[in-house]
């Protein structure tokens, strides 16, 4: 396909309108490019008048993009961070190619991990890269190829893998019940301070209604990873809702027992989610159609 060269501006161009738009400042943006502001100018200058169209507002040594600069600006960023990552992943593994995974941190570390060397064994060749994420984010800001997420499959833009669904369990350490008015059933787990694991805040809300109490406000302490909701747990803070597997050790030691009832389904699974144009790239093939072996609600995770 041809393309006119006035609409394609250089990279270097493209780099200070964006830099601008995010930072704010031509001072900033020189600091960032490593560049004089005098050249972060002529860049945007020569940018204006290969486009034909008024970009930047100029006020003394001072510039600032117009709205239609701004939103140019947002539409640029995410071809640049494409051009960015096809670039490193070329240079770092330019024969089999490399994968950019977010993971969340106990699955990741506690589901896939453990089983990577299965997939490195088949595929040598796929260099995986892997950082951890809590939340979801915009592939178009953030460099990564893929993400195992926690959730429904709902992210625009994107196609999804369904790996595994979970279930939690109300536990707590003896001492903690110990000397408290026996617990009978659901309803009176609510007269003791639960605590809340952030990404799934409606987790304690499924469980009791999977136990027949509904429509009770459900309050308590929130914690941002099962790291630490675990410990607060072994340290008598409270009742936690833990995943099965994450429990199982613990349970079996006495160190935590289940302060009442049984495990439930919580809403939502862990996927792995990928955005649209990276559909067809071959690394992201070879782990999705490994992946989807592994992706079985039966198997039993790694211990």
């Amino acid at each position: 396909m041809s393309l006119s060269r006035r609409f394609l501006p250089s990279i270097a161009s493209l780099r200070a309108l964006e830099a601008l738009d995010r930072l704010g400042s031509a001072t900033a943006v020189a600091q960032e490019l490593a560049q004089t502001q005098s050249a972060v100018s002529r860049q945007l200058k020569t940018l204006e008048e290969q486009l034909g169209v008024t970009l930047v507002i100029r006020e003394g040594r001072s510039l600032a993009l117009t709205p239609e600069a701004a939103d140019y600006a947002d539409k640029i960023r995410g071809a640049l961070q494409q051009i960015t990552q096809a670039s490193l992943k070329l240079t770092v593994n330019p024969v089999g190619g490399s994968l950019t995974l977010a993971i969340l941190p106990t699955f990741g570390m506690r589901w896939l991990v453990p089983r990577l060397a299965d997939f490195a064994r088949l595929h040598p060749e796929v260099t995986i890269n892997l950082s951890t994420r809590l939340k979801p984010f915009n592939f178009t800001s953030e460099p990564f190829d893929a993400a195992i997420h926690f959730g429904n499959a709902d992210w625009p833009g994107t196609q999804a893998l369904r790996l595994k669904t979970e279930a939690v369990l109300p536990v707590c350490t003896p001492e903690f019940l110990a000397g408290r008015a026996p617990i009978t059933g659901a309803a009176d787990l609510l007269t003791l301070p639960l605590l809340h694991i952030e990404t799934r805040p409606q987790a304690w809300a499924a469980w009791l209604a999977a136990h027949g109490v509904t429509n009770l406000q459900v309050t308590g302490t929130i914690y941002d990873q099962f790291s630490t909701i675990t410990q607060a747990a072994l340290h008598g803070l409270g009742v936690a809702l833990l995943p099965d597997y994450l429990a199982e050790q613990d349970l079996a030691t006495g160190r935590l027992v289940c302060a009442w009832g049984g495990a439930a389904q919580t809403p939502g699974a862990y996927y792995l989610v990928w955005p649209l144009r990276n559909a067809r790239d071959p690394a992201l093939q070879k782990f999705r159609d490994w992946l989807a072996g592994q992706a079985e609600d039966e198997d039993p995770l790694p211990r």
